[in-house]
């Protein structure tokens, strides 16, 4: 299982919806609406390093309201 925080900027206004619409993803462990330069974090996990890229750039970089991400993976140790 692979994990990883994905930092998310939004359009003004939106992150609330693409919060939602993160939140509603089987892979989301959580999610949070976050003040700096980033407006939400998110915490997902996927199978393999392949179908956490594939989630990012097919599903949660197409919602709308996005504008930039940023995938952490979580490493240990």
């Amino acid at each position: 299982m692979v994990q990883a925080y994905i930092l998310v900027q939004t359009e003004v206004g939106k992150a609330g919806s693409v919060s939602d619409a993160i939140r509603d993803m089987a892979e989301t462990v959580s999610v949070e609406n976050v003040t700096g330069p980033y407006d939400v974090v998110a915490k997902v996990q996927a199978e393999t390093l392949d179908e956490l890229g594939r989630l990012v750039v097919a599903r949660i970089q197409e919602l709308a309201g996005i504008t930039r991400t940023l995938t952490c993976p979580v490493v240990h140790v």
